[in-house]
């Protein structure tokens, strides 16, 4: 890889930085996510248009990571175990199909298509995810994310990253060349479970102490410094013993969740995020070569189709998963809808395969479309079918959330 010079390296910062905002800005200035914006931006500005920032160099390679694991570490920091354990069993069922069916979709089309079979693992494994946090935002702007349907949506988009956690943990395996077996599958399963076990038991009895003991010394930022230090400290933990590093960024996030210096931890992190996390969905973008997307080029039409025939499995199969809970009476289609979208999850899992040599340029190419595309359908279809509520949230009957999920 490429090393920059200090200048150089500077100059990146401030093109990428720059055009990242501006993109965030626009998007969601047109009613869509910021993410969207800046994945744009990244295409713009990497090798196959503009050629400002190359995602191969190792700077960009590591600020890219680095983002990764603040990501994660926010998700943790933004998961409530109490609450996502009395959501009931409308989202677990929605979760569970919501994982199932795209996953299958996705392997099937891909072993369809002529795919071998750990890329189209991976391609199946990149249509498993929600993102938590378009949806979360959608539905606040509605006004709707305390209605009983946002309530199942936010519990199962919250489980498809649990269960995504561990998938992604079995990708980064295949990624290193590891084959797909029954029994590679199930100690990749126990080992991420049993690491996300064993860090929050153990880290429960140290961590709420440890962060109020520092919080005490009363040096500004100090909480947040030591939550970070756990976040890296646990992703390195955890990929020594076999598990992925985000997992263990994950984990970090719900031990802090709670403590007494949890919301100055939370706003540090998400200032530190507003450097990284840009950066890394730039990174991602510039990694998309437009050239592979032209249609005039008939060497582009199976890069096209595969995105095509994705992007259709990928909208259907997580539409689907909101019918999954038949007992449920509410609006089963805003439950389908709200999980739509793949948003950054979904480029974690297509960053992994395409830097770890399975993904050409092309199927890089195509599964970007897949997130990029599902992330802009996801803000309009969900206001169509759930148009905004007037002065904010409105109860729409008088039975529990509770009730409504778990009904029957």
């Amino acid at each position: 890889m490429e090393h920059l010079d200090f200048p150089h390296f500077l100059g990146l910062l401030f093109v990428a930085l720059g055009v990242a905002k501006l993109a965030g800005h626009l998007a969601q200035a047109v009613g869509q996510p910021s993410v969207l914006g800046e994945l744009l931006a990244g295409v713009l500005v990497g090798p196959s248009v503009l050629g400002v920032v190359d995602p191969s160099n190792e700077t960009v390679h590591l600020f890219g990571e680095l983002g990764v694991v603040i990501l994660l570490f926010s998700i943790g920091l933004e998961t409530d175990l109490k609450a996502l354990l009395k959501v009931g069993g409308s989202s677990l069922a929605v979760a569970v199909v919501g994982v199932v069916l795209p996953f299958a979709l996705g392997y099937g089309l891909g072993r369809g298509l002529g795919l071998t079979v750990p890329v189209s693992v991976v391609c199946g494994a990149a249509l498993t995810a929600t993102s938590v946090g378009i949806t979360a935002r959608v539905l606040t702007d509605l006004g709707r994310l305390q209605e009983p349907e946002g309530r199942v949506i936010l519990g199962a988009a919250i489980l498809d990253d649990v269960i995504g956690l561990v998938i992604l943990a079995v990708v980064s395996g295949l990624t290193d060349g590891h084959p797909v077996t029954f029994w590679g599958v199930a100690r990749t399963t126990l080992v991420a479970f049993g690491f996300l076990a064993a860090a929050l038991v153990f880290g429960r009895l140290v961590v709420p102490r440890l962060i109020d003991l520092i919080s005490r010394v009363g040096n500004p930022g100090t909480p947040t410094i030591v939550a970070l230090m756990l976040a890296f400290g646990l992703g390195w933990l955890a990929d020594q013993v076999g598990s992925a590093v985000i997992i263990g960024a994950f984990a970090a996030g719900l031990l802090v969740v709670g403590t007494e210096r949890y919301h100055d931890i939370e706003a540090g992190v998400t200032r530190l995020g507003h450097l990284f996390v840009p950066l890394f969905f730039v990174s991602v973008g510039a990694a998309v070569d437009v050239t592979v997307l032209n249609p005039l080029n008939p060497e582009n039409h199976r890069t096209l189709v595969i995105a095509g025939v994705l992007t259709a499995a990928a909208v259907v199969g997580k539409f689907a998963a909101g019918y999954a809970p038949f007992w449920f009476r509410g609006r089963k289609s805003v439950i389908g809808a709200g999980m739509v979208p793949r948003g950054e999850v979904g480029l974690i899992f297509a960053r992994m395969g395409h830097s770890g040599g399975m993904l050409d340029d092309g199927l890089y190419a195509a599964l970007t479309v897949v997130v990029l595309v599902t992330t802009f359908l996801a803000p309009p279809l969900l206001r169509y079918l759930a148009p905004p509520v007037p002065g904010g949230f409105v109860p729409t009957d008088h039975e529990g959330i509770e009730d409504l999920a778990t009904e029957g």
